[in-house]
């Protein structure tokens, strides 16, 4: 069995100029200047939508970061283990393309990585805005916590799921 660290890619999606939606690619730019370890890949997705199948289909395990807009309260994140693209909760008005039909289009392919998606819930997008509210910046750096410990080994319960 492969582990996951050894060819794990983090991908961050959101726009960065749209406040709370953008919480994907905070984590996934505090991560790269982290330490993973040598397998680990992180990609700043921004909205790229189909342009990221390729890096997507090129690792075995993606652990991804998204906002949604779900109702629940602002840095609520939710884990999940998507199998189908009606898992995805549905797309941000910021992106061209939703994960979903990324998902359903490897799907189709035959080309899905195992995929682990953490979502966090803001309140709104906020337009021309740099920066997270504290409650979406908390979930985030809890995010980056967990997946820094996933990665050296210590979360044994989500690899385990990724794994299966």
């Amino acid at each position: 069995m492969e582990d996951i660290k050894d060819n794990v890619l983090f991908l961050g999606i959101g726009n960065y100029l749209m406040g709370d939606e953008g919480v994907g690619v905070f984590i996934a730019q505090k991560l790269s200047n982290g330490s993973l370890p040598p397998g680990a890949a992180v990609l700043d997705g921004g909205t790229g939508g189909f342009h990221l199948m390729g890096a997507m289909e090129s690792h075995p395990f993606v652990i991804m970061a998204d906002a949604t807009l779900d109702g629940r309260p602002a840095g609520t994140i939710r884990r999940i283990a998507p199998r189908f693209s009606s898992d995805f909760p549905r797309a941000m008005s910021t992106h061209d393309v939703g994960l979903r039909d990324v998902v359903e289009a490897m799907s189709i392919r035959e080309t899905l990585p195992k995929i682990l998606l953490y979502v966090i819930s803001v309140e709104d997008v906020q337009p021309m805005t740099i920066g997270l509210t504290p409650a979406v910046e908390a979930a985030a750096e809890e995010i980056i916590a967990e997946v820094e410990s996933l990665l050296a080994g210590v979360q044994a319960d989500i690899v385990a799921s990724l794994n299966n």
